[in-house]
């Protein structure tokens, strides 16, 4: 059986899609079986890896019933890698939803029967406290928390921290926090290594050791519809999602 890791941050700009991406291809690599769900109705997951996010029907497709997950699943550069796109039409399903008493199960539901074919699925979160994000929640083993090394972004997390704690209580007892990852990491900046201590210090094991770098190749890769290991593999940006593949493969043989 798979794991189902969210990939979740209410704050935008922190670098949760570039790690959902990122993460799962390098996984591939590894030969790991992984699915990718792109949850976020802007579908910039879909894109960053090369799939064309508004090329036909997507998760909100299988979130309404219409298509069954299977049948959405699309190819990628990468022989392990598979994708669920999504489309701005994600944005319709939580209208549609509404009145469905079942409604946060939704995308459970969608992934049942499925995670027995894959080691690793990711869902890739809107970056907000949406329906879509309270589904993604249920249907998870853990959350991986992408934390931007700034200020607010220390701020923000005990939002997300709240949200995970009420999704235990209510939702989901068995959901467990997979890790934090600090990203964007700019080893010139006294706050970033600022931020890392007391992330260190407050979390302790929770935060990954492996810290993902500032890097041009990183932020240029999406818009080539690659991961950064196919666009330039010997880059900074991708030997750190290589090396937290392999963090996170080792942390499972525990």
């Amino acid at each position: 059986m798979g794991k189902i890791i969210s990939v979740a941050n209410q704050k935008g700009g922190v670098g949760k899609t570039t790690t959902a991406v990122n993460l799962a291809a390098s996984l591939a690599v590894a030969e790991r079986k992984v699915l990718l769900v792109d949850f976020d109705p802007q579908g910039n997951a879909s894109s960053g890896i090369g799939v064309e996010k508004n090329g036909g029907p997507g998760i909100y497709n299988a979130m309404t019933g219409e298509e069954e997950i299977g049948t959405l699943m699309k190819d990628t550069e990468l022989r392990y890698l598979k994708v669920v796109p999504a489309s701005i039409d994600l944005i319709g399903a939580e209208v549609e939803l509404v009145d469905d008493p079942k409604r946060e199960y939704r995308l459970k539901e969608c992934l049942t029967g499925v995670a027995e074919h894959f080691d690793y699925i990711f869902i890739d979160c809107p970056p907000s406290l949406s329906l879509l994000t309270v589904n993604a929640l249920v249907a998870s083993n853990s959350v991986l928390i992408p934390l931007q090394c700034e200020y607010y972004a220390l701020e923000g997390i005990s939002q997300i921290l709240r949200t995970i704690d009420l999704i235990k209580t209510k939702l989901n007892p068995s959901l467990e926090i997979e890790g934090i990852v600090l990203t964007m990491f700019d080893s010139r900046n006294n706050l970033a290594h600022q931020v890392e201590d007391d992330i260190r210090k407050h979390f302790g094991n929770k935060a990954f050791k492996t810290v993902i770098p500032r890097n041009v190749r990183l932020s240029e890769s999406p818009s080539f519809g690659k991961p950064v290991i196919l666009y330039d593999v010997q880059s900074r940006g991708a030997l750190s999602y290589m090396e937290l593949a392999k963090e996170l493969i080792l942390s499972g043989q525990k």
